[in-house]
């Protein structure tokens, strides 16, 4: 049986809100995608229109400072030689965090690390002076992630997982990064995580950074997956 209409709602100029029968229509199937589209009324009184569900997030955004929001992902690698990310974006985020998922080297014995760029990723510094470890002013091949233990690539060895957290990256000061890992040491029949309860690693040259590479010390990236979340401003 059809529902029946309410009439008196048509108006010349449109159909009124009580008059439409959204129950009456079609789930859409899917996840909601930026490119779905919803009707606002554009002010109160005022005209509807249409808007993609990318503006909702955005908006969103905007009301959840301190908020952790996905930015991308490296998808799951294989055999790949490094991960790279450059969605940073100083106007929506004032920190980032990075997340490791079992990400296991194609060579045995070795240890994750991460480079900056400020030149969106065109050039990342590699020079080990000009990181420090630990509270030391000792050199360190980039941000340390699985400092203590090697990582090895063995049947039930599985890699590194755990995560970074970058300090205001788009300040021109010293960039700070905190790292927290579990990786199976290269024997197979240990888990151990960074020195201490987490990893300490500055870069101590004053730049703006808006990329970084994550590679291990030597050899490909067999498999494991790498995501990036923004801390949005408060």
């Amino acid at each position: 049986m059809t529902k029946a209409r309410d009439t008196a709602n048509l108006t010349g100029s449109g159909v009124t809100l009580p008059l439409l029968d959204i129950d009456a229509g079609t789930d859409i199937g899917a996840a909601l995608v930026d490119a779905d589209l919803m009707i606002v009324d554009d002010g109160a009184g005022g005209t509807n229109r249409k808007a993609t569900m990318s503006r909702l997030a955005t908006y969103m955004g905007t009301k959840i400072g301190g908020g952790m929001e996905f930015l991308a992902s490296s998808g799951a690698m294989s055999s790949a030689a490094s991960a790279t990310f450059t969605q940073f974006d100083s106007s929506k985020y004032d920190h980032y965090k990075f997340y490791f998922m079992y990400v296991k080297p194609a060579t045995d014995d070795v240890k994750l690390h991460a480079f900056i760029s400020t030149d969106g990723g065109s050039n990342y510094d590699t020079t080990a002076s000009n990181y420090i470890f630990n509270g030391t002013n000792t050199s360190s091949e980039g941000f340390k992630i699985n400092s203590s233990c090697s990582a090895g690539n063995g049947t039930n060895e599985y890699g590194v997982s755990g995560s970074l957290f970058l300090f205001g990256p788009h300040l021109t000061n010293y960039t700070y990064a905190i790292t927290n890992a579990l990786v199976m040491d290269v024997s197979g029949n240990a888990f151990i995580g960074a020195t201490g309860s987490s990893t300490a690693t500055i870069h101590k040259v004053a730049a703006d950074v808006d990329a970084m590479k994550f590679v291990f010390s030597s050899g490909n990236i067999a498999s494991g997956e790498i995501t990036m979340f923004g801390v949005v401003n408060s």
